[in-house]
């Protein structure tokens, strides 16, 4: 059996309140957002909010041959239980993927169920915008958004491919408005090649995925340097090559097993408003827990055409600040920062956690090991590590191998503890970091001098290793029986 989102969603529903479905009708224009909410998207979303189950959406009105799918990755435990590994330890084993990759493998049209149905925008009755269930998170927002699409583009010679994310807003009914984040990222390197050569960039959006994927992806450098095709990560994860097939209507491949293709060029310095429909001022919620401004020139993407499952294909969605965001993009930051740390400074750092304060990008708690006075200061080099490794590193806290790292109450226990503000801060100012935090504006702080630089934060809260005796837990009798009084 090939392995793709059906076959994972199939394991879900086996595991007791990991998987729910309701045939009620939903409105895709802010009800699903505002519905699933409440009852699993978690992380930085307006509350109340919790962890729960992935959600399907088999009722979607004004799309009655679609179904839409969220939260297969709002838990990181879920995804544990589909990567079949230990949840506290997935930074290793993307890190171990990175390192032993399974390059993908292109097949052929009639063994790819993502083509199985094939809609061309040069028909007159095209309209993406009612073809795609893509959702609206909020009624503020430019438009519906593919937010989980993995976007597959080349270099112009075709020796280099990528595939990431991006927000995709339709603008209309054979345009996509796609936000390329300056700086870092693969796909925009790619696009300035064939802006050059004033010719549009073929490239395929890649939407219902088997969760492998989309985590694969987000990796950036200098874990995945340019060249390095992240489907590689994904083919490592499963265990299995991604496989991919050629368009049928661009010189481009899209994701054979996926439920629905999206083949599109990106067309040479053009760029639209991203709100050009609604002028509310807004794109849509965004990882820290606000609405991103929306961008006056985003790329423009022309559909060529879209093709999809015969079967009710499934959209993957998500809410910006949910859970599902720490997923994709935190635990990748997690492998990139112990594959560069674990280089300079092997075996001080135990285990890494991008916690979802941070939407997965902004912050990180590093778990320290010492072995004696000579690694007294090794903590703050792993930190300065960590902001290197990843410059959309916002805070860094230090924790004793003693500590864990998931537990809120744990770390901040550390920070009452074992911590003195005036000796234990590391503040770093006037460095990058992510445009999207709101507080990265000159009118917020003067020092900075452009949207997208921050000071950076670093909070030591390990105990100097000569002290380490004035610092030991009150220590419990172990007892290797206790399950048993619980029966």
């Amino acid at each position: 059996m090939t392995y793709d989102l059906r076959r994972v969603l199939a394991e879900l529903k086996e595991q007791p309140g990991q998987y729910h479905e309701t045939d009620l009708e939903i409105d895709p224009n802010a009800d699903l957002a505002g519905v699933y909410r409440y009852i699993g998207a978690g992380g930085t979303v307006q509350r109340p909010t919790q962890e729960g189950p992935a959600m399907m959406f088999n009722t979607i009105k004004g799309f009655p041959n679609s179904r839409v799918l969220i939260g297969a990755l709002a838990s990181r435990k879920r995804l544990g239980a589909i990567l079949h590994h230990d949840w506290r330890t997935l930074g290793h084993l993307l890190n171990e993927a990175v390192e032993h990759p399974v390059p993908p493998v292109t097949v052929a049209h009639d063994v790819a169920p993502a083509q199985e149905v094939v809609q061309l925008a040069s028909e007159p009755t095209f309209d993406i915008r009612r073809i795609l269930a893509a959702p609206t998170n909020t009624p503020l927002d430019a438009g519906p958004y593919i937010t989980m699409g993995v976007v597959y583009g080349s270099s112009p010679d075709g020796q280099q491919s990528d595939a990431t994310i991006h927000r995709m807003v339709l603008e209309d009914r054979d345009t996509i408005g796609m936000y390329i984040m300056p700086g870092g990222r693969h796909l925009g390197v790619f696009l300035k090649e064939y802006e050059a050569l004033n010719k549009p960039m073929p490239i395929t959006i890649n939407i219902g995925l088997d969760p492998a994927i989309p985590v694969g992806v987000t990796f950036e450098p200098p874990a995945t340097p340019l060249g390095y095709n992240e489907l590689q990560i994904a083919g490592a994860l499963r265990h299995e090559p991604v496989q991919l097939v050629p368009g049928v209507a661009v010189q481009q491949k899209g994701l054979a097993q996926a439920e629905w293709i999206i083949e599109a060029e990106i067309m040479p310095n053009q760029h639209m408003q991203e709100d050009i429909n609604t002028n509310t001022g807004f794109a849509m919620p965004e990882f820290p827990g606000y609405n991103g401004d929306a961008n006056p020139a985003v790329n423009v993407v022309k559909v060529k055409a879209i093709t999809h499952r015969e079967d009710r294909p499934i959209v993957q969605t998500m809410i910006g600040p949910s859970e599902e965001h720490v997923s994709m993009a935190g635990i990748p930051t997690e492998a990139s920062i112990l594959n560069l740390v674990d280089r300079a400074i092997p075996g001080k750092v135990k285990n890494v956690y991008n916690a979802p304060a941070g939407g997965g990008k902004l912050m990180t708690i590093m778990q320290i090991h010492k072995d004696d006075e000579a690694d007294e200061g090794i903590q703050r080099q792993a930190a300065i590590l960590a902001f290197s490794a990843f410059k959309e590193l916002k805070t860094v806290i230090l924790v004793d191998d003693d500590v864990d790292i998931f537990d809120w109450n744990d770390v901040m226990w550390t920070i009452n503890t074992r911590f003195q503000a005036n000796r234990d801060i590391m503040v770093l100012e006037g460095m990058r970091n992510h445009p999207l935090d709101p507080s990265e504006r000159p009118n917020y702080d003067p020092t900075i001098r452009i949207r997208g630089m921050s000071s950076k934060l670093v909070l030591d809260g390990t105990v100097p290793f000569n002290l380490k005796d004035q610092f030991k837990r009150a220590s419990l009798k172990e007892m290797p029986n206790w399950r048993d009084y619980l029966k």
